[in-house]
């Protein structure tokens, strides 16, 4: 496991029913072949969140931090980081 961290492939084999109706991976290893296949990134705050949706055209400056955490895509970390997904 080299670009995800391990608390990282875990939150998202534990929440990936929020963004799926059905589970991709298993294990984290599915976890981190998933999430290189549909290239997520990591962000450091709930700021570069909103920054990286901004520049892939979605239109959030409306909405307040807690509503950017609660977007589907978005995994809090428990560091303070974000893993973004998009499916």
């Amino acid at each position: 496991m080299n670009e995800y961290s391990e608390e990282c492939l875990e939150v998202f084999l534990k929440k990936q029913g929020q963004l799926f109706d059905e589970p991709v991976a298993g294990s984290l290893e599915e976890a981190e072949n998933f999430l290189e296949d549909c290239m997520a990134v990591v962000v450091d705050s709930i700021k570069e969140v909103r920054e990286y949706f901004e520049e892939s055209g979605m239109d959030v400056s409306g909405l307040s931090y807690e509503e950017l955490e609660e977007i589907s895509e978005v995994f809090p970390l428990g560091d303070g980081t974000y893993l973004i997904v998009e499916a």
